[in-house]
């Protein structure tokens, strides 16, 4: 059984509408079991204890139910910033598939960020919201490397895999693309990689990557990131290269951040894949405008 945790509301309202244009959060899940070695999650910030044990909030159904009837205006619910909705929990549990269907019957559009293939199971809900509102279907991809992918995300389905799962979505006409997010220092960023990434989800039919050069490092998964990388990469003492290189840095970006940037954008351009926020967010709005306008009177 997994362990209840109590909620007084899930859907919430965001700070600011710039991150891909979501309007609420939902989280029904905490912790995650996925491992990846760099999650932000994992930051003392957040204050989410036993990180790697997954819990479910208590009566989530009901309380996004009444949450969902309380909101007057309608808008684009995010999910997956904080939790995987997509855990292996959910496969039996299917709090977020059910979720879907609220979302769906009260009218809302949906943004999904998650590195499972168990996404596929609620394509049939997906196409149902889309009929009425957007869909957001966010495939987070660090590496076109499965061996790697295979290290750094060891609870996680393969890169391979979720290439294929953008695939499976896009030919069912699903707006979808990829997280490109974070790309590690040191380990993921080299230039061939990143093109070949690109050309990757060019031959899926991905229809936009975001990308981010470089990582976050902050108290708790500072310490996490860095026991991992003296575990999984003994010989090439990355501990000390992040010391030297960022000190105690929030930010990490990639040495050859500039580079990535230039190289990565131009692929993009020629392969016509959106890569800028200010192109991915009215790109899968378009022809709801009007919709979720007459949903506010």
């Amino acid at each position: 059984m997994i362990e209840q945790i109590p909620a007084k509301h899930i859907i919430t309202k965001t700070k600011s509408s710039n991150w891909f244009g979501l309007d609420y959060n939902m989280n029904i899940y905490h912790g995650c079991c996925h491992g990846c070695i760099y999650c932000d999650s994992r930051s003392s910030c957040y204050q989410i204890t036993d990180f790697d044990n997954v819990r479910a909030k208590e009566h989530a159904l009901t309380i996004i139910r009444d949450d969902l009837r309380r909101k007057v205006k309608k808008g684009v619910i995010g999910t997956g910033a904080m939790s995987d909705p997509y855990n292996p929990f959910e496969e039996t549990l299917t709090l977020t598939r059910h979720a879907l269907e609220l979302i769906d019957a009260f009218g809302f559009g949906i943004g999904i960020a998650t590195k499972s293939t168990l996404l596929w199971r609620d394509t049939d809900i997906l196409e149902s919201i889309r009929e009425h509102s957007p869909v957001l279907l966010k495939v987070t991809i660090t590496t076109p490397k499965d061996s790697l992918s295979q290290i750094i995300e060891p609870g996680a389905p393969c890169s391979s895999k979720r290439m294929e799962l953008i695939a499976r979505l896009a030919s069912k006409g699903l707006f979808a693309g990829i997280l490109l997010m974070p790309v590690l220092p040191f380990i993921e960023d080299a230039k061939e990689d990143i093109l070949r990434l690109v050309s990757m989800a060019h031959e899926a039919g991905a229809r936009f990557i975001y990308p981010a050069f470089g990582m976050t490092l902050r108290g708790n998964q500072r310490e996490w990131y860095f026991d991992c990388l003296d575990r999984l990469f003994p010989e090439e003492n990355l501990r000390s290269r992040y010391i030297r290189t960022y000190k105690n840095s929030y930010e990490c970006a990639s040495p050859h951040a500039k580079l990535l940037w230039n190289a990565f954008s131009s692929a993009c351009e020629e392969k016509k894949i959106l890569y800028r926020m200010h192109d991915i967010i009215p790109a899968y709005k378009r022809g709801y405008e009007y919709t979720q306008l007459s949903l506010f009177d």
